[in-house]
């Protein structure tokens, strides 16, 4: 999944107050899509925006003052400790020379069905022991050694504690402030932006406090090898002194306290794409954090490099609007077009000399995953393909540079072994699909609501597009017959010196996803055309809509 959120000061804006663009990634079907409300307690709170499903609270929105979003960042929210069991006894485990005996928990859960269903958990000093993280890293218990799981958020609810801080927030500071005290996100970033002007940014997750020098010191075999790759610390459980340490501003022993975590205010922009915090500003490069928080100089995603190029031109531009926002949400520029797309289209008569069709469409495309777009569906089949079977280190000429990560890797190798067949089946799946390739993406692209196809702009991860999509592609079906997950609650907000924000809002899926509602599909149809709902945050509009319902609820 993923998401793309942009604060601009009012360094860069036409009237010196902030501007914040929210753009989160999310699924379009089942329980993890958002809602829209405001929330009104006259006197204590004011609040409009988005909440996941099954939660009560704004998690992404707007107040008359502040406005914020969140991206899912990269630090890693757990770690491990190796246990070196007692010899014969597989559920003792030994701390400095001494043994510890675990603790068995018996858990009971209904099934689907409603049957009970009863488990063993064998619990240490560290956590409960685990078999493993995934397919990908098995962690076998065995006669000699076992693996106990740290999560420092299993029990944290202090997330809608944030959020209310939020709410409640009147300046970024506040909203600083409200990370500090609650430190209740696990696994976001927040950036926010607010009418006095000021930007923000915070990387505030609730992560175990692993140290580079904690790693170093106390690091097993195994954790020495994905540490460095992925930030998961595997600990040596048999030393008391590998155990974690405590920041004294943290809320909880054992996590990073707020003076240690990635944070910038009153950047010109600051933006994050789901890559660390480093480039938050590529200007002001942030340094100095421990690697479970993400890495530093090494490649940035194309959607990170590309949102940076747009963001970074917008505020040298200056005299920005809510308009601006609004116009780079829909800019569907495919950030590895720029880097590749001529070369391709340079390449592609002689790699398929009898597809000149194909070659036309490649070498007039606009760049754009735009609904009229023609030659970008061929693009993007093309690209999964070539990113998907050739090695990183094989796809460009110029490689990766810490001295200008924005700008590099770049031009693509067409002479690299795995070009010429990712082109040469991009084009014949097109065909066997019934597709041309110089046809328009809104034939293909796009969504069926009760009956009604609805075409989808937008692109893929590979390509880098801001306005993310992820489509199911179906050959006999003819292209992308549904959206899997992308751009989901969009917010553009800015303060014009009145009482009341500027705000441009979208729920692509539309609020609900009861077929029969009138709400199922009018916000998608909204989407479609590029067109955004203005939002009604004051009294006075609200009672203006000619829709308006008043229900009151009285308590017998």
């Amino acid at each position: 999944m993923g998401s793309n959120v942009v604060a601009f000061s009012g360094t860069t804006t036409a009237n010196g107050r902030g501007l914040l663009l929210g753009n989160p990634h999310y699924p379009w079907q089942g329980g993890r899509r958002f809602w829209q409300s405001q929330q009104t307690i006259p006197g204590e709170l004011n609040v409009s925006g988005a909440s996941l499903l099954g939660t009560t609270v704004v998690n992404i929105g707007f107040n008359d003052k502040v406005a914020w979003s969140h991206t899912v960042a990269t630090g890693v929210p757990m770690n491990l400790h190796q246990l070196t069991l007692v010899p014969g006894d597989p559920t003792a485990y030994l701390v400095d020379g001494k043994p510890e005996r675990m603790t068995a928990r018996e858990v009971t859960v209904a099934d689907r069905d409603g049957a009970p269903v009863t488990r063993t958990q064998w619990w240490t000093r560290y956590g409960p022991v685990t078999s493993g993280l995934g397919a990908s890293l098995p962690l076998p218990w065995t006669a000699t050694t076992a693996y106990a799981l740290n999560d420092p958020n299993a029990a944290n609810l202090r997330g809608s504690d944030t959020a209310l801080g939020f709410a409640r927030a009147r300046s970024t500071r506040d909203v600083a402030e409200a990370l500090r005290r609650t430190q209740g996100l696990p696994w976001v970033n927040t950036v926010a932006a607010d009418a006095a002007g000021h930007s923000f940014f915070s990387q505030a997750q609730v992560l175990p406090r692993i140290t580079d020098e904690l790693a170093e010191r106390c690091s097993t075999p195994l954790g020495r090898v994905v540490y460095p790759a992925s930030g998961v610390a595997v600990l040596d459980g048999s030393r008391a002194d590998c155990a974690l340490g405590s920041d004294p501003d943290a809320v909880q022993p054992g996590v990073f306290g707020p003076s240690r975590m990635p944070v910038l205010r009153d950047a010109p922009y600051a933006v994050n794409s789901n890559d660390s915090a480093w480039l938050t500003n590529a200007e002001r490069p942030l340094t100095g954090y421990e690697r479970v928080f993400g890495t530093l100089a090494t490649p940035r995603s194309l959607r990170t490099r590309g949102g940076i190029e747009d963001v970074a031109g917008m505020a040298a531009r200056g005299r920005l609007t809510v308009a601006d926002l609004q116009r780079q949400q829909f800019a569907n520029r495919v950030p590895a077009a720029g880097l590749a797309a001529a070369d391709v289209a340079a390449a592609c008569p002689s790699v398929l000399p009898a597809e000149p069709e194909a070659c036309r469409a490649l070498a007039a495309w606009d760049g754009t995953m735009d609904s009229d777009s023609r030659g970008a569906l061929l693009f993007d089949r093309f690209w999964r393909k070539f990113t998907g079977s050739v090695p990183v280190a094989q796809q460009w000429k110029v490689p990766f540079s810490a001295a200008d990560p924005v700008r590099t890797p770049r031009g693509v190798d067409t002479g690299t072994a795995g070009f010429a067949k990712a082109l040469a089946d991009a084009v014949a799946e097109l065909r066997a699909a019934g597709i041309a390739p110089a046809a328009p993406l809104r034939e293909h692209q796009f969504v069926v609501r009760g009956g009604e196809r609805i075409p989808v702009s937008g692109g893929t991860e590979s390509l880098g597009v801001w306005n993310k999509t992820e489509a199911v592609w179906n050959a006999a079906g003819g292209g992308y017959v549904e959206v899997a997950h992308g751009t989901s609650h969009v917010q553009a907000v800015g303060w014009d010196g009145g009482r009341c924000p500027v705000a441009r809002t979208l729920l692509t899926y539309s609020q609900s996803s009861n077929p029969a509602s009138a709400h199922f599909a009018d916000q998608t149809r909204l989407y479609a055309g590029e067109r955004w709902v203005t939002s009604r945050f004051c009294e006075r509009d609200i009672l203006r809509s000619p829709a308006l319902k008043v229900v009151r609820v009285r308590e017998d």
